[in-house]
């Protein structure tokens, strides 16, 4: 049996629910976008009156420039007229002149007796007699104190690399000395007929002294690393007391290879000292041979190292190219190395030799231009050369004899005396400087400037020129001041500055 409902069926009343939210989304959604297009409308209105004023203000701008390029414009027309007009009356006044001074010339022709050509000759000279002399004392002026300021500088930076570095002084000779135990271990070395000496001295290279002197044999020779090898293999077969020529090559060989392991050890220590790494091996196989060498006292290896770092500190105070300069001034005399078996003077082959083993062509200009011997084209080898100077110039760095000695202070008194006008000459201050007195009546202020300039060029010459002819181990003399001096009281007519070298 079935059961009726009654009232409204829940189906069709979702349905129609379902359909009136419908409806009332759509006419929301047709009012939201009604709103969305009335404010898009509303802002592109907005924008629309923005650009039309932006176009309007602009339009107003560029009609104020050509305005104002109007007004310049017509401003500029009335100066070019009022130029052409002052022109024309500069043109005017100018022929006006012309005439007046053809006029004057015209009268002082005739009150002179002078044509105008011989007027202005004779004015000339006057002119040039009052410009010489006031030119004379301009350039004394500017010279001192260019002198002072620069002598002030040098001074400072010179006296910082000297008291940063120094080194001992070691005597120099050709010669070294071994002891022996007694006077007979001197005819063991002699051997029967001399032959033990004469295979010692055909390995070594070197002579054998054996003399008078008690309990001594010396090694006499000019290289130094040949002596030291003598010296070394002497001393063992001394030790040792086998000395037969098998013995004698044996102990030889071994030397050798102890002293070429020391003058690479040496190459080595100084490179890093110097603070110059990644040099060619070959170049400090070479340049450690200078542990064995001497000049005047002064070992060279050390003398180099502290050429090294002299020029450095030159270098950074001038900031010139610091690394150059050390290489340089640390290998500048490289040379003296091989100069016994390699002809030419030791910077040359010292230049030749950086550039074989690839060194900068910069750092092989300042090896061979240390002693001037070929023309100097940088400050870093100027400052090589400075600092080689202060390095074997310092107090206390080398020893001279007296016979050289006196030798030299003649020769720069020699230099000065062989110039006209020239009385006396006294080099004083152990040759670094020359006094010179001159006669007045051949010499004048002017005179005396080139004369300091002249003697203080020839004596640079000539250091330079020893430097070439002597023998390796001899150092170059620093070129002396001059000062010139006329005898008088105390401001004397003739009297010049010394003109430093």
């Amino acid at each position: 049996m079935r059961l009726l409902r009654s009232g409204p069926d829940p189906r069709i009343e979702a349905k129609l629910e379902a359909e009136r939210i419908l409806q009332q989304a759509g006419e929301q959604a047709d009012r939201e976008a009604r709103k969305r297009q009335e404010e898009a409308r509303e802002q592109a209105q907005a924008e629309r009156d923005q650009i039309l004023a932006d176009v309007r203000g602009a339009r107003d701008d560029l009609q104020r420039a050509v305005d104002r390029l109007d007004r310049r414009e017509a401003t500029l027309d009335d100066r070019i007229r009022s130029l052409d007009d002052r022109d024309s009356k500069l043109q005017q006044r100018g022929a006006a002149l012309d005439q007046r001074e053809a006029e004057h010339d015209q009268r002082l022709e005739e009150v002179s007796n002078l044509t105008r050509d011989e007027a202005r000759t004779v004015l000339f000279a006057r002119v040039e007699l009052e410009i010489s002399d006031e030119a004379g004392r301009l350039v004394r002026e500017a010279e001192q104190k260019a002198k002072g300021e620069a002598e002030t500088r040098a001074r400072k930076i010179i006296a910082t690399a000297i008291q940063r570095v120094a080194s001992e002084v070691t005597t120099e000779s050709t010669v070294s000395v071994v002891q022996i135990p007694s006077d007979e271990m001197k005819g063991r070395i002699i051997g029967r007929e001399g032959r033990n000496i004469r295979a010692l001295e055909a390995a070594l290279g070197c002579d054998l002294i054996i003399d008078d002197t008690p309990d001594v044999v010396t090694v006499s020779g000019f290289d130094p690393v040949r002596r030291e090898v003598g010296r070394l293999s002497l001393s063992r077969l001394v030790a040792d007391g086998r000395i037969h020529p098998t013995r004698i090559e044996e102990t030889v060989a071994k030397a050798q290879r102890d002293v070429d392991r020391i003058i690479r050890e040496s190459g080595d220590e100084a490179a890093i000292e110097a603070h110059c790494s990644g040099l060619p091996r070959e170049m400090l196989d070479i340049f450690g041979r200078l542990r064995f060498r001497t000049s005047y006292g002064q070992n060279q290896l050390r003398h180099a190292v502290e050429t090294a770092h002299i020029g450095a500190m030159i270098a950074q105070e001038i900031h010139a190219d610091v690394e150059v300069t050390r290489r340089g001034s640390l290998l500048h005399d490289v040379g003296k190395a091989i100069d016994h078996d390699v002809e030419g003077t030791h910077a040359i082959i010292g230049g030749d030799l950086a550039r074989r083993f690839k060194l900068s062509e910069d750092i092989a200009h300042c090896i061979e231009a240390h002693h001037d011997e070929v023309e100097i084209r940088s400050v870093e080898a100027i400052i090589v050369q400075m600092a080689d100077a202060i390095s074997g110039g310092r107090p206390g760095a080398r020893r001279e004899s007296a016979e050289r000695y006196i030798e030299r202070l003649r020769a720069l008194e020699d230099i000065a005396t062989s110039f006209d006008g020239v009385g006396q000459a006294y080099a004083i201050q152990a040759g670094r400087e020359v006094r010179v007195v001159v006669d007045p009546r051949e010499i004048d202020d002017l005179g005396a400037m080139r004369l300091a300039r002249d003697i203080s060029s020839r004596s640079r010459n000539r250091c330079n020129t020893r430097a070439r002819s002597a023998s390796p181990s001899c150092a170059r003399p620093a070129p002396p001041s001059t000062r010139a001096r006329s005898p008088g009281a105390r401001r004397p007519h003739g009297a010049a500055r010394p003109a430093h070298a």
